[in-house]
């Protein structure tokens, strides 16, 4: 019986809690991914093409200035793909 079972105005019971309770977090929406679309210019089977990757999260890099740390498909032997991980530097990096 949603609302209770009478129509008196009164908190429904799924909005009630203990007077003086934190009210619950918000759970975070679902587009809240921080995971990006990116394309790595300087992949590692160093063919000169850009790669689609995968922004996974940012931090700064001990020199200055900003590291990406990506997932990304490269052929690293003839015929044989794989999934490299590695942090690289944001100027390699670019959303389009």
């Amino acid at each position: 019986m949603a609302g209770g079972m009478n129509k008196r105005g009164g908190i429904p019971l799924g909005e009630r809690r203990r007077a003086g309770a934190p009210a619950p977090a918000a759970a975070p929406p679902f587009d809240a991914c921080p995971v990006r679309h990116c394309w790595v210019a300087d992949a590692a089977d160093r063919r000169g093409t850009k790669r689609p990757g995968l922004l996974v999260e940012w931090r700064r890099a001990p020199a200055g200035g900003w590291q990406g740390r990506v997932v990304y498909a490269a052929a690293l032997r003839p015929g044989e793909w794989a999934l490299v991980e590695e942090w690289l530097p944001a100027d390699v990096l670019a959303p389009r």
